[in-house]
């Protein structure tokens, strides 16, 4: 059975990227489409390669990070790969966080001031 390929406009329209963007991963070594001449074709590796990415990026991870840990697959294997996202994880989530902690402080601090110049805008109407 013969694998469907996807073009490059195909791919930037299912995974809602730029042709910039899909061109960018493609520079970087994230993603290594089929070359027929000028046309790229995606397959179903890349695909997957791309739906990583994408969630990585969600996630917070670097490109460098989703690069480094793709490669690691190649190289080394699905065990290793888990366990280093496994470490990634971890260090953002920690970061996630911290980040949630210091934006909750942030939304009471302005709340409070608001509050504040409700209060002092209310007095001066009276």
């Amino acid at each position: 059975m013969r694998e469907e390929k996807l073009s490059f406009k195909q791919m930037c329209a299912k995974f809602d990227v730029t042709p910039r963007t899909l061109r960018y991963y493609e520079y970087i070594e994230l993603l290594k489409p089929e070359k027929d001449g000028r046309n790229r074709l995606y397959g179903a590796r890349e695909c997957a390669r791309m739906t990583l990415i994408l969630r990585g990026r969600r996630f917070g991870f670097s490109l460098e990070e989703l690069r480094q840990w793709l490669l690691i697959y190649e190289t080394k294997g699905t065990a290793p790969q888990m366990q280093i996202f496994v470490d990634m994880a971890d260090r953002q989530l920690d970061e996630l966080a911290r980040q949630r902690d210091e934006l909750a402080v942030t939304i009471e601090d302005l709340r409070s001031l608001r509050e504040e110049a409700a209060r002092l805008a209310k007095r001066e109407s009276d």
